[in-house]
């Protein structure tokens, strides 16, 4: 600042944090009065003034409501970006609808390795976050830490208490097995790299407890990975040399690759391997057999996560905990009854 004195200055000086500071001196939500108050004296009494860069004071600039920042992993703006990016969007959509500006961030590679926050949120940029799609669990405990309205969107990492909403996958990836028991499936194998994310977790838990349920087995050979730990597709499928004659698989992006990879070994999906996947998005319907799948509820995910941050903005104390989206079944050409 000109006069040499800093919001750390401040906060140093009361014991409190610069997010604190800032959004006492903001008028945001999220302070006691108290605290307010106390932080604006000290303020005034150290002489403390805004940069003087020609912007606007926050009380001269036309009224948009609050704001909230949309954080997106790096690699999910690449080949599974499309899912996400449509997600996004609704989202965003949705809290231009009740007058709150969304900020876009994009988080690498080399940040979240690094444990390095975005400033749009360690400064108190923005009233609130959204994150979409999965963070490490190092990132997500990091970013849990800051001071205003947190929400994960499609992904939950456990031991960290912020509240969720999240597709269920638990469910969807039971339904999808048993589909394929239904038609006569026993050897049922499942494409997806676990601990790569929540969701995948989740999937694969489904699919084992329908194969539990049924008496079937459940052998490590025909658990094929799919991604490295930071989420990055393989560009190739490692298959077995004895098959089941099905695959369930965590997404379609997967599900489509599966597909491929097994067409180029001369394999024919559905007559020799029966290929399911999840979320019902473009990729789904272009891939030849069209995929039968587990259709992500988007909009209503979209409209649960506003709705949610919209109240936390109101209430920083406000929580939900863990919110559920169910999806169905979408029956198309990728399995062969073979009873």
């Amino acid at each position: 600042m000109k006069n040499g004195v800093r919001m750390l200055d401040i906060a140093e000086k009361l014991g409190v944090s610069v997010v604190t500071v800032s959004n006492a001196l903001a008028g945001r939500d999220g302070v006691s009065e108290q605290v307010r108050k106390q932080i604006c004296e000290t303020a005034e009494e150290m002489g403390y003034k805004p940069s003087n860069t020609g912007a606007k004071k926050k009380s001269e600039l036309p009224k948009i409501g609050k704001s909230v920042a949309i954080l997106t992993s790096e690699r999910f703006v690449g080949s599974m970006g499309t899912f996400y990016w449509e997600l996004t969007a609704n989202i965003s959509n949705k809290l231009s609808a009740a007058n709150v500006l969304m900020v876009y961030e994009c988080i690498t590679r080399e940040n979240e390795k690094k444990l390095i926050l975005p400033p749009t949120v360690t400064e108190a940029r923005v009233d609130g976050a959204i994150v979409i799609g999965q963070l490490s669990r190092e990132y997500a405990m990091e970013l849990s830490k800051i001071e205003i309205p947190l929400l994960f969107v499609d992904f939950y990492v456990n031991r960290c208490t912020v509240d969720s909403v999240n597709s269920d996958s638990y469910h969807g990836g039971y339904m999808l097995t048993d589909y394929l028991v239904e038609r006569g499936h026993k050897n049922i194998g499942f494409v997806g790299s676990l601990n790569t994310t929540s969701s995948i977790n989740d999937r694969y838990l489904g699919y084992r407890k329908c194969l539990m349920e049924n008496g079937l087995e459940s052998r490590k050979e025909w658990l094929l990975e799919d991604r490295d730990e930071m989420g990055i597709l393989f560009d190739h499928i490692d298959f077995p040399n004895e098959m089941p004659t099905a695959f369930v698989c965590n997404s379609d992006e997967t599900a489509f690759r599966v597909i491929s990879a097994l067409k180029s070994k001369g394999v024919r999906v559905p007559e020799d391997i029966s290929v399911v996947g999840y979320d019902n998005y473009t990729v789904s319907n272009i891939c030849i057999p069209a995929i039968t799948t587990v259709e992500v509820d988007l909009v209503k995910m979209a409209g649960v996560s506003v709705n949610l941050m919209l109240k936390k903005l109101e209430n920083p104390e406000y929580s939900e905990g863990r919110r559920i989206i169910s999806g169905r079944l979408i029956e198309k050409e990728s399995v062969l009854d073979i009873r």
